[in-house]
């Protein structure tokens, strides 16, 4: 065991003292902490962050204090709340403020209220599971998976807090907003190591039993030796989290400074927007290569081509932008049978096992679909294509595999039939963001949060039939950035 390590016995003591709703806090507190371990119980995650040197004695203390168990910190830790708030007050925290703020606010609400907020957001997501006794950090947590809440992303709790009268919490997240915005980034900082004579030391009490523990951390213990603690390793956010940062390489942002940037590959089977995104990532250092028209045939040839490429071992990302007409579930290109090019195909190409030059690297996709209503689609087989094709016609999903982002935007062809010239307005504010130097410095989460708001303000003043709708999915693992200077 480390210096900065805590003895496991002291993890087991606390989650034995602890209630059923307070592991749940300390749960939701550690959420960005190990988000890997999502659903795993209280000590599985507290003994993981220890193994990975996360978790600090006064890491332990913090987590004890925003679940205000003060006589724990006192009993089993040998400090005091005036110590850790004194610690706090330097800024050296293990816990985001985001995440704070939730559990705070989840201490001010009556189980009536939590259920008016189930029923309220209904309207917003209403494929979310609403437990009869589902608690606000539960909803919460379900909203995150969704991308309708973040750090940054709060006005739906806001308007929830507006409709159940409480005035007093929309107060906390607007300042906690304020907070924010005076930061230079719109995250929580990354808090990194002081020197170790600026961190107050605590005494870890003598452990209430001794049977069994030999070790030699133990026996220091007994002796009554300190354990000195320093601040906890640097933060590593989690990708909702993720916002305006200097663009320095760290463990939790991608590479992105190889020349050329990465292959993009646009295949636009309508051909009103190929132009302006081919200057945009020709802008941000890619190799762009641009198909017109094409049937099915053609791109299944494409996509398989490409990402047989070796050019991708010396790239740092993957782009891959498709525009037709199509369903939920496939695009047409250009063919009029209607049979349909499965999308979930389309990322299989391009994955680990398939691509392994694309193995640990960002691999973006862009899907424009006119969408063509079903009475309007002709059953024919599908097409035929190499790869594992056993799932094909199986609902789409983002598949378990890392570091792929997939962008689907849908609007009814009949938008396309009105003005057959008209650019996506989907693609143009994309590359609008992109080519925007101040834009750049967000993370590609905080970019597509800014294209929903200004695809979803432009549905304001657009008929419904016409309207642009939104899917973002992502299994990335690091932030990614795009080069400042750059178009």
């Amino acid at each position: 065991m480390t210096r900065c390590q805590v003895p496991a016995f002291l993890i087991h003591q606390i989650q034995e003292e602890l209630g059923k709703e307070e592991e749940e806090m300390m749960v939701f507190l550690c959420r960005d902490l190990a988000p890997d371990l999502a659903n795993a119980d209280l000590k599985e995650i507290l003994l993981a962050l220890n193994e990975r040197e996360k978790l600090t004695p006064v890491g332990l203390s913090e987590l004890l204090y925003r679940v205000k168990r003060f006589d724990l910190l006192r009993r089993i830790l040998n400090t005091e709340k005036a110590t850790v708030e004194a610690h706090l007050a330097r800024s050296f925290r293990l816990i985001p403020d985001y995440r704070v703020l939730m559990v705070e606010i989840n201490e001010n609400l009556e189980k009536d209220e939590v259920g008016s907020l189930g029923f309220l957001l209904r309207d917003y997501a209403p494929r979310m599971k609403m437990a009869k006794d589902k608690s606000f950090l539960a909803l919460i947590i379900d909203l995150e998976k969704l991308n309708l809440v973040a750090p940054n992303q709060l006005d739906l709790i806001e308007n929830c807090f507006r409709s159940i009268h409480r005035i007093d919490l929309i107060r906390k997240i607007q300042t906690y907003k304020r907070k924010a915005s005076m930061s230079s980034v719109h995250c929580q900082p990354v808090y990194v190591n002081a020197h170790p004579a600026s961190v107050p030391n605590f005494n870890l009490i003598e452990p209430p039993y001794h049977s069994g523990i030999q070790n030699e951390s133990m026996k220091k213990l007994q002796n009554g030796s300190s354990l000195t603690l320093a601040a906890a390793e640097p933060l590593h956010l989690s990708i909702e989290e993720s916002g305006s940062v200097p663009h320095k390489m760290s463990d939790d942002s991608y590479r992105m400074q190889s020349q050329p940037l990465g292959i993009c590959l646009i295949i636009d089977c309508i051909g009103n927007d190929t132009d302006v995104l081919e200057e945009t990532f020709r802008g941000l250092g890619y190799e762009v290569h641009c198909h017109r028209y094409l049937n099915m045939s053609s791109m299944n040839q494409t996509l398989l081509e490409v990402a047989r490429w070796q050019k991708h071992k010396t790239c740092d990302s993957f782009v891959c932008i498709l525009v037709s007409r199509g369903n939920s579930q496939s695009i047409f290109c250009t063919d009029h049978t209607f049979s349909g090019f499965p999308l979930e195909q389309i990322k299989k190409y391009f994955t680990a096992d398939s691509c392994p030059g694309l193995l640990g690297k960002p691999k973006l996709f862009f899907i424009q679909s006119y969408v063509v209503p079903e009475n309007e689609q002709e059953c024919t087989c599908l097409l035929e294509v190499d790869g594992n094709a056993d799932n094909i016609r199986a609902k789409v999903t983002i598949p378990h595999t890392a570091d792929i982002f997939w962008s689907h935007c849908k609007v009814d062809v009949s938008t396309l039939e009105q003005s057959p010239t008209a650019p996506s307005k989907y693609l143009r504010c994309l590359a609008e963001l992109l080519r925007n130097p101040y834009k750049r410095k967000l993370c590609i989460l905080a970019i597509h949060m800014e294209l929903n708001k200004k695809v979803y303000d432009g549905n304001m003043t657009t008929d419904p039939s016409q309207q642009y709708s939104l899917l973002l999915q992502h299994t990335l693992r690091k932030r990614l950035f795009f080069p400042l200077d750059c178009c």
